[in-house]
């Protein structure tokens, strides 16, 4: 039981960490050089995974490998929202 309730919260934080990066790149950084350069995913899965770490040692449920899913969820919805300004495209996100 334990195992389902901890494979649930993992899931939930990094499909909202994936879909909130995406589409916050897609919208509020689109003119910002910085978040389309190649190096950008990385510092943000980085960022994401090191201040996730101390959140899942505090909770019961999750570990270790949640934070670390965690920041590459993130990096992940970086590079993918700032392909989808460079290219144009609407994306998974328009509504």
């Amino acid at each position: 039981m334990i195992g389902i309730i901890t494979l649930a919260v993992t899931g939930a934080v990094v499909v909202l960490g994936y879909v909130n990066s995406r589409h916050f790149v897609r919208t509020r950084l689109r003119y910002v050089d910085a978040a389309q350069r190649k190096g950008a995913p990385i510092v943000a899965g980085v960022v994401a995974a090191l201040v996730a770490a101390p959140v899942a040692w505090l909770l019961p449920f999750v570990g270790a490998g949640a934070a670390l899913l965690f920041g590459v969820a993130i990096g992940t919805g970086v590079a993918h929202g700032a392909r989808d300004v460079r290219r144009g495209t609407p994306g998974l996100l328009e509504p």
